[in-house]
């Protein structure tokens, strides 16, 4: 009995070229990945060079240079910067002035989002772009007519010692909310459409009446975006710089962006001293970045693929 050995094809064509031993092919993404490197630590590199400016004496960096080695590094311009500018007070500031701004824009702005995304009408579309048109201004144009309002809106003496909206927290807090409404608007009502209507119908019929179904169906379900939102609008109206400068006339009153001020004289500037403070003044948002981070790129990146 004889038997016959079966071969397995082999495989031809440019696949089956034999390589050398110990080679492998070198992975697609190889080059990408060097250019995001790259632009990483370009980005990176006047983070670092703050850090390194700030670790350093104003003599050593006067008599040597800023591109020189080090006589030492040490933490003394942190202190100086901390007890000399008075950010203690202006962290406060900040925070009185950012959380009800931050919470004031996600609310209005949710509310006309869900007006305009889970109800049809004629005017859909125009409240839309109304919303969204302010922020298409830049707020240069608006300082003037906005200044000339300011000096002309009382408020109660509990709420501000100027007995106007001008110099207050109350005004600058208003102004943040009416600026960044138009582009949360915006992106919560596309969010907001990729929910199923269906969710609305069921509610409707179970006898929701719209305020539940706004406050207990769908804000939860915006839960990422509102993340999103939250973070992003943290960062800018902390950094701002330019409305309370303009609206507010007592120092003391003003957001940790004004603390530097108060490290530079009228002769003398101290860059290492004004490094450290800008710094320190950029810890709250990394750390309201990094306990975000995780609903924040989900916020933005969910119903991409969606038509």
């Amino acid at each position: 009995m004889t038997t016959t050995a079966v071969r397995e094809p082999t495989a031809t064509g440019p696949s089956a070229r034999s390589r050398p031993p110990g080679r492998t092919r070198p992975p697609r993404n190889t080059g990408r990945h060097i250019f995001l490197a790259g632009i990483s630590l370009l980005w990176l590199i006047p983070l670092l060079w703050a850090v390194y400016t700030s670790l350093r004496s104003y003599g050593d960096t006067a008599h040597n240079g800023y591109l020189s080695w080090p006589d030492g590094l040490s933490g003394e311009n942190y202190q100086d910067a901390w007890t000399q500018s008075g950010m203690p007070r202006f962290f406060l500031n900040s925070v009185l002035i950012t959380v009800p701004a931050v919470l004031g824009t996600l609310l209005f702005s949710a509310a006309v989002a869900f007006y305009v995304s889970r109800f049809s009408f004629r005017f859909n579309v125009a409240l839309l772009m109304l919303f969204t048109a302010g922020n298409l201004l830049p707020a240069q144009v608006l300082i003037t007519p906005l200044y000339r309002l300011y000096l002309q809106v009382p408020l109660p003496p509990w709420m501000s010692d100027s007995l106007l909206l001008y110099d207050s927290a109350w005004g600058i807090i208003a102004i943040h909310v009416a600026y960044q409404c138009g582009f949360c608007t915006f992106v919560l009502s596309n969010y907001m459409r990729t929910i199923p209507k269906e969710i609305s119908e069921a509610a409707v019929v179970d006898g929701a009446p719209v305020w539940r179904q706004f406050f207990q169906i769908i804000l939860p379900l915006c839960r990422p975006a509102f993340a999103a939102l939250a973070t992003l609008e943290s960062i800018w109206i902390y950094n701002d710089f330019f409305w309370p400068l303009t609206l507010m006339n007592t120092g003391d009153k003003r957001p940790i962006t004004s603390a530097l001020a108060n490290l530079q004289g009228q002769y003398f500037t101290n860059p290492n001293l004004i490094a450290a403070g800008a710094l320190m003044t950029a810890i709250p948002t990394l750390l309201v970045y990094f306990a975000l981070q995780r609903q924040f790129v989900s916020g933005l990146t969910i119903g991409s693929g969606k038509g």
